[in-house]
């Protein structure tokens, strides 16, 4: 692991940025003390849903007057 301080950090950024994405890691030092790594960003895998496929509803979960509210919105005749 590579350490630099801020100043050649923030001189040469796009250069440590571009080592970065290669796979290294590079810590940035203040006064010789570490302060922040920079390390190949790793993506969480995207899950959409919470809820298993078991989880119903009653079909009178609702009440009638939300069906029939429901049902006028969208033009059903009841």
């Amino acid at each position: 692991m590579t350490t630099v301080n801020i100043h050649e950090a923030k001189t040469h950024l796009s250069r440590l940025l571009a080592r970065v994405e290669a796979g290294e890691s590079i810590t940035i030092a203040k006064a010789g003390r570490p302060i922040v790594d920079l390390v190949p960003h790793v993506a969480e895998p995207v899950r959409f849903g919470t809820l298993d496929a078991s989880w119903t509803t009653a079909d009178d979960a609702f009440g009638d007057e939300i069906d029939t509210l429901i049902g006028a919105l969208f033009g059903a005749e009841r």
